[in-house]
Order: structure tokens, then C-alpha cells, then sequence
């Protein structure tokens, strides 16, 4: 299909440097460590593929080392599809979009649940978030990408917004204050 289309030379030149990376760098890892949202792919023994969203606080979803990822998967709507997937099938790929900054990371690997590790349940629940955790999801990451812009759309944070709008706010008082100071010092007698 690649030779068709005419993409093929391009990745033929990827897999000639060796492929996609397999280790997190530090820049992933950074990317990684902003994220309040994810979308984790699995697929039945039977090869019917799932896509779920999973989210919480900025760091929710961790970097244990150079080719593990982390989270704690917190309780949701009981359906267990992702579960049940991961109990037959391992293979699994993550998708993060981060759309302030358009830019997404595709990561492929193995997925496995782990219930009763009251450890990495510790290490992986981020400090302060009100949802219940109910077992994590470490990630053994075979190979990521991250590739264009292209199609995705710029949307941000309610926070950002309001911390912004904050700031003008502040700005526009401090000027308004200013001009008001400057007036009485020119209307006073001389």
C-alpha cells in the first residue's frame, strides 16, 4: 500500500536507520508527563479491536523507566472490555494528543493489569485526584512515533484559558490604576 500511495520510500529510509525508537527519551517522557488524557487500544484473542479513553491530573500516566509506562486505571463504567482484552491479548497501543501544542505520540507494546501490588498502586495514584483507583496498567513499550500536526485541531485547557484571562485582567487593572494616577497628577494645580 506504502509503494502505492508513494510513501514507501520514507519509511523504507526509517526502517534503514533501524526503526522506530524503542526507548523513552527524556523530550517523550516530558510530553508524556503533561498529559491529562490517553486513549488505549486493545484487541479481543479474536482480534477485535477496543479503543477507551483514560484520563486524570497532568502525570497521571508515568514513566517507570526507558520502556515501562504506568497508570493507575480508575473505577469507570464496569464494562472490563479493556480487562478482559488485556487478559487475552497483550498487545496494545496508546494514543497522546496533546492539542494545545498539536502534537501526538503513537506507542505500541504489551499491556498487562496488575491487581494487589499495594506499591505501585502507591507510586502510580496521583497525590490529591478524588477518583478511586481500582489496579494499574503497566505498559511495556516496544516502539513509539510521534508524527504531524496534520488534522489535528487547536483546543485548550479550560485552566490555561482562565489563568490567562486572569493575568490580562491583572494587567488591565494595574494599567487602568496607572492611568488614573497619571490624571490626578496632571489635573493637580502646579
Amino acid at each position: 500500500m506504502q509503494s502505492r500511495k508513494g510513501s514507501r520510500a520514507s519509511y523504507a529510509a526509517v526502517e534503514a536507520r533501524g526503526g522506530w525508537p524503542t526507548r523513552v527519551t527524556a523530550e517523550l517522557a516530558d510530553f508524556i508527563a503533561g498529559q491529562t488524557s490517553v486513549f488505549l487500544a486493545t484487541a479481543s484473542r479474536d482480534g477485535q479491536p477496543y479503543v477507551q479513553h483514560r484520563g486524570g491530573p497532568k502525570g497521571f500516566l508515568r514513566v517507570l523507566d526507558d520502556t515501562t509506562l504506568g497508570f493507575v486505571d480508575f473505577v469507570g463504567n464496569r464494562q472490563y472490555i479493556t480487562l478482559g482484552n488485556l487478559a487475552e491479548n497483550p498487545r496494545a497501543q496508546l494514543l497522546l494528543i496533546d492539542y494545545a501544542t498539536r502534537r501526538r505520540v503513537k506507542i505500541w507494546g504489551e499491556a498487562r493489569v496488575v491487581e494487589g501490588d499495594d506499591a505501585l498502586m502507591a507510586k502510580l495514584t496521583p497525590q490529591g485526584y478524588r477518583a478511586k483507583p481500582a489496579q494499574a496498567i503497566v505498559f511495556a513499550v516496544s516502539a513509539w512515533d510521534a508524527n504531524c500536526p496534520q488534522h489535528i485541531p487547536l483546543r485548550l485547557e479550560a485552566s490555561d484559558i482562565a489563568a490567562a484571562l486572569a493575568e490580562r485582567d491583572d494587567r488591565i487593572r494595574a494599567l487602568e490604576a496607572e492611568v488614573a494616577a497619571l490624571r490626578r497628577a496632571a489635573a493637580a494645580p502646579r
